[in-house]
């Protein structure tokens, strides 16, 4: 009997507009088995679990010394440890040929990893900084398009040219920020960045946008971007076993 692929989901920081139990769905409902790996865990253990594929979460930003920059004054929060503990689970991924998913921060995190840097505040919030509601104080996303390279990993998955996705970030990757091995394989009309993969790896992809929030996982409308993801990844796991 085929044992389903266990996936380790990065957990730190509470966000109240975050839901980690969004990406735990997402997982299992693509038949992988949800793992929670919490920062404060990884410190107290001297080696990972067991697992076929790593999704890395959103969060707060990257700390900007870690590519050599000073903060901008927009950037006030970050935690060295999680970046530390996030980038050792990336090695670990690479090197033993894993399944790795990088989301929203994680994308980022992946591409500084790669020692790419980051543009560390968009100054126009539309199309991708989430704002609040002025009824309700809910934190909604916005949507933009994202076109995809040709021959790409992405492209393979979603059988697509261009996929509209949704938006809740304000720091970014340009393309004159990707990290050297690192490629950009999905980018936004105003020249954003929002997807990179790393050839020669087993399968990694990063992508700036949420294909775990229910506004993209449960509508169809928005398969090519969140559902089809979920489940090429879950698949790629079950290839390392």
């Amino acid at each position: 009997m085929n044992m389903k692929p266990r996936i380790l989901i990065s957990r730190a920081e509470h966000i109240p507009s975050e839901n980690w139990n969004d990406y735990a769905t997402c997982v299992t409902q693509a038949g992988g088995v949800a793992i929670p790996y919490d920062l404060d865990t990884y410190y107290t253990q001297t080696k990972l679990p067991e697992y076929d594929g790593i999704v890395l979460t959103a969060g707060i930003d990257v700390q900007p010394g870690r590519y050599d920059e000073k903060p901008h004054p927009k950037v006030t929060d970050w935690d060295i440890r999680r970046d530390d503990f996030e980038s050792a689970l990336i090695d670990d991924a690479l090197q033993n040929k894993k399944a790795l998913l990088c989301i929203c921060r994680g994308i980022q995190l992946l591409n500084v990893w790669g020692g790419g840097s980051l543009l560390q505040h968009l100054t126009d919030r539309e199309p991708h900084r989430a704002r609040r509601n002025p009824i309700n104080q809910d934190i909604e996303s916005g949507w933009h398009d994202v076109s995809i390279k040709s021959n790409s990993l992405l492209h393979q998955i979603t059988g697509q040219n261009i996929i509209r996705v949704n938006s809740r970030h304000h720091q970014a990757i340009t393309k004159n920020s990707l990290g050297q091995n690192i490629t950009g394989t999905g980018l936004t009309p105003d020249g954003i960045v929002e997807a990179i993969e790393i050839a020669n790896t087993h399968w990694t992809l990063g992508i700036q946008w949420h294909p775990e929030r229910p506004e993209m996982a449960g509508n169809t409308d928005y398969d090519d971007g969140a559902k089809k993801i979920w489940n090429a990844f879950v698949e790629a796991a079950k290839s390392t076993k």
